[in-house]
Formats: C-alpha cells, sequence, structure tokens
C-alpha cells in the first residue's frame, strides 16, 4: 500500500560559542521504514551568531535556507515549527554528532559527521544480470480511453513461437515496471522467473510513472484498470502470445484491479493476487494502522483512540456526495477530534487546524477517496476464470486471513467453483521471508521475492495453461 514520502525542511540560526567545534558541513543518513536519505547541515559563522543551510542530496535539493539551532554543552538542537522536525544530538570528543530526529511523534536515531557518509548498501542477489536467457522487448502501447501512451517491457520464453503469458500489475502509488522500491525490483525478480519457466510477461510503469505518459495524481485505481485493459489490447496484437492462456497478475492495490478487469474481459484466462484486497477500502486503512501501530510499539489506548477518529472520518467520506462540503465538514471532524484527544501526539509546533488541514488534504485525493470508498466484492463476484489468490502470514497492509476469506466468499458468491487461496508462512506484504512483517524491514532484508511463493504461483499457473 501507500508508502509516506519523507520532506524534510529544515531551517536554524545558532547561538553558540564554540564555533570552530561546531562550523562546517555534517553528514547523516536518515533512516526510515527501511528507505535511507542523506542530509548534509552546512554551518557558517556571522558576527551574530550563525548561518546555515541544508542539502538533500538523495532528493537533489542543495542550500535549503536554514534558520532555528541551539549550541550549548556540547548539545546541538534543531526545530523546525512548520514541519514539526526536532533534532538532537551531542558533540563526542571523535567530532560525531550522535542524536535523534523526531517527527510526527517518531523517533530515529540519525548521527552525523564530518566525514561524507555513503548509504549502505544492501544486496539483492535474485535480481537478474544480463545478457536474460530469454527475449527482451521494450514496448509502447496505447490507453484510447485516457488518451495515453504507456511503456514497459515484455519478456518471451525465446523470440520465436506461441507462449501463455501473465500482465504484471503494480500495487500503490507511482511505480516503474519493476514496481521497484527501497532498492527492491520484485516484478523484474518475479518476470525473469516466470519467462525463465515458459511464461511470457509484460509488466509496465504507471502512468504518468518514468516512460510511461498520464497524470498519475489524478488517477483512481478504476482509471488504472484501463490502462491494464490497454495492455491486454497491446498482448492481443501479439503472434507470439497464445490468446487463450493469458492472465493477469497484480500486487496489493493491482490484486484489487485485477478482477475489475477480469470481470468485464471473458477472454482472460486466469488472475493471480499477490496480497489483493477482500475487504472495503476503509476497513482496510483500519486494520493496517492498528497492525503497523503494535508492531511499532503503540500503546492499546492510543490504537483504539485513533481507530475511532478515523473510522469517523471514513464514514464522513462513504457518505458523502459533494467534494467541497467533505472537505468542510473532515476539516471541522479533526478539528474536533484533536481538541477532543490532546494526549494524542501532534507534530511540534503544530496547531490543530494545520493537522486538520493536512489530513483533509490527504483523504479528500482522488486515489484515497476512492479508495475508502471501493468494495472489491462487487468485481470479485462477477469473476469466472480461475483464481490463485495468496497472501504471506505476517502482512501488516493486507492482513492474511480476513482478505483471503473475503476473496473466497465473494468469488463463491459469483459462483466461481475454480478457487485457491493459500496464506503463506513468515512472508510480509512484500513476500519476503521476514521476521516481525513491519515495513522497516522491507528495504533491510535481502531477499526480493520469496523461492516459495515464486513455486507457488509458477504451478498454479502452469495447471492453468496446459
Amino acid at each position: 500500500m501507500k508508502m509516506a514520502r519523507l520532506i524534510v525542511v529544515i531551517v536554524f540560526t545558532s547561538f553558540n560559542l564554540f564555533a570552530q567545534t561546531i562550523t562546517g558541513q555534517w553528514n547523516g543518513v536518515l533512516k526510515i521504514m527501511g528507505t535511507q536519505m542523506r542530509l548534509a547541515f552546512n554551518i557558517s559563522k556571522t558576527d551574530s551568531g550563525y548561518t546555515a543551510t541544508m542539502d538533500s542530496p538523495d532528493q537533489k535539493v542543495k542550500g535549503i535556507p536554514v534558520t532555528s539551532t541551539n549550541f550549548d554543552n556540547a548539545v546541538l538542537k534543531l526545530i523546525v515549527k512548520n514541519a514539526g522536525i526536532e533534532y538532537e544530538g551531542t558533540l563526542n570528543k571523535e567530532n560525531p554528532i550522535i542524536g535523534t530526529f523526531k517527527q510526527a511523534g517518531q523517533s530515529f536515531p540519525m548521527n552525523l559527521s564530518r566525514e561524507e557518509i555513503q548509504k549502505e548498501e544492501y544486496k539483492r542477489t535474485q535480481e537478474p544480470i544480463k545478457p536474460y536467457p530469454y527475449y527482451s522487448e521494450e514496448v509502447t502501447f496505447e490507453n484510447k480511453t485516457a488518451g495515453i501512451v504507456l511503456a514497459g517491457t515484455l519478456t518471451l520464453p525465446k523470440k520465436e513461437g506461441n507462449f501463455p503469458a501473465v500482465v504484471l500489475i503494480s500495487g500503490s502509488g507511482a511505480q516503474n515496471r519493476n514496481e521497484e522500491l527501497l532498492g527492491h525490483k520484485p516484478f523484474l525478480v518475479l518476470a525473469d522467473y516466470l519467462t525463465k519457466n515458459g511464461i511470457a510477461v509484460l509488466r509496465f510503469d504507471d502512468r504518468g510513472t518514468a516512460e510511461s505518459k498520464g497524470d498519475f495524481k489524478t488517477a483512481t485505481s478504476q482509471d488504472f484498470s484501463t490502462d491494464v485493459e490497454a495492455a491486454v489490447n497491446y498482448l492481443n496484437t501479439r503472434k507470439e502470445i497464445n490468446q487463450k492462456k493469458m492472465g493477469l497478475m497484480g500486487h496489493s492495490e493491482g490484486g484489487t484491479i485485477a478482477p475489475m478487469v477480469a470481470a468485464k474481459h471473458k477472454d482472460i484466462a486466469f488472475i493471480v493476487l499477490l496480497a489483493g484486497t477482500g475487504i472495503s477500502g476503509d476497513e482496510i486503512l483500519l486494520l493496517q494502522q492498528e497492525l503497523i501501530g503494535k508492531v511499532a510499539g503503540t500503546s492499546k489506548a492510543i490504537l483504539q483512540k485513533t481507530k475511532t477518529i478515523n473510522r469517523g472520518a471514513y464514514n464522513i467520506i462513504i457518505k458523502s456526495v459533494d467534494q467541497e462540503k467533505l472537505k468542510g465538514d473532515l476539516f471541522n471532524y479533526y478539528k474536533q477530534a484533536y481538541k477532543d484527544n490532546p494526549d494524542l501526539v501532534k507534530p511540534n509546533g503544530m496547531t490543530e487546524e494545520k493537522l486538520a488541514s493536512l489530513q483533509v488534504e490527504e483523504l479528500t485525493k482522488p486515489w484515497m477517496e476512492y479508495f475508502i470508498k471501493y468494495n472489491p466484492a462487487t468485481a470479485l463476484e462477477k469473476v469466472k476464470c480461475p483464481v490463485l489468490a495468496i497472501d504471506g502470514e505476517k502482512d501488516l497492509q493486507v492482513p492474511a486471513k480476513i482478505n483471503l476469506d473475503a476473496i473466497k466468499k465473494a468469488l463463491e458468491k459469483g459462483g466461481n467453483k475454480n478457487i485457491t487461496t493459500k496464506e503463506l508462512p513468515n512472508l510480509n506484504h512484500l513476500f519476503q521471508d521476514c521476521t516481525t512483517g513491519s515495513l522497516d524491514e522491507y528495504g533491510q532484508i535481502e531477499q526480493t521475492f520469496s523461492p516459495s511463493a515464486l513455486n507457488v504461483i509458477l504451478s498454479w499457473i502452469q495447471l492453468h495453461v496446459k
């Protein structure tokens, strides 16, 4: 599901008697949810104190004005009121600053050093290396409904032949054709494995992402389903593809989109749902928040309060028919909720009005509003082709049991009798072997896609394309 993008804007002035120890460049790496982002603070002495700028090399930003700091008794304190950010660290004799970065009530260790810091490189041993033992072609195709051209990669077991095929459908957020995140390329690994075993694979960049055209920000899952239809139409033009053995494979949101397409197109031979949803979006979000919060150590009391507040907000969205009225209703609701619950953690310096505005902005984006209102059972009940639905036991984003049960129930209600559901032990949302399922583990785990999951997928497809 969605992974929050950290945007850091830091401004600081300083009042400090030890210019020789604090001036110059200080470098660090902020590690959040498996991601790594380098930061550099450049401090200069002035007649009245200090001035500074901040660089964020990975965001390709330099010279951000910095305005609020305190350095006293070897302790450096930085506060960013507007962004709710704090940094506090202690300068030791060896010159590194040992400290903590805080934002939105969460704390992350981040040390600063005079030395240039390199991000930790993680091994990705499953990633295939060219030359591949199969045919690979860069392709483009048009979504005539949206008036956009999409770009992707088609891999074939051999350049000539007639092969069963799958279209890969990515999860939420702007994804390229490899579904690349946190140094992993799950769709590259998946396509490589399937193609080596006789299955053609088409994977493509989401609209408005990488080489695909269009506007990602205004699109909903329904819009993305038309992109998948365009991919299917394209494969129907290729002589190498066996049109009677063509299926869809979607991960996370992609597992919601695949049934949308299969319900409309009877020529889809099968679908594979990788951590696909079976319950409505509002319920998914509430479960996500609870499970991720538990792993992070959030108290039961705070989790319950947060759940109650968010459920109320989602109910407002579900009942809404007027966009402008919705925004006003949500703003007033959240403002009152924060006022009534002062114990809830708020970013430092952020008013209840500002925090309510940020919530409204996020929840009324086209994708989010559609997701909250959408119930995947409506499409699943219309799917008649064979379905494989798998999920990891430790998936915190799309909890396995409740979603697999809901998927099976909806398919059976529609009369589908060819259904396979599997909960795979010790796997997370990305189908990695893991310890807790925490989002923090994603980037730290060397494995990109569990071999046990790959085997389940391949064996099932081979059985249904004989």
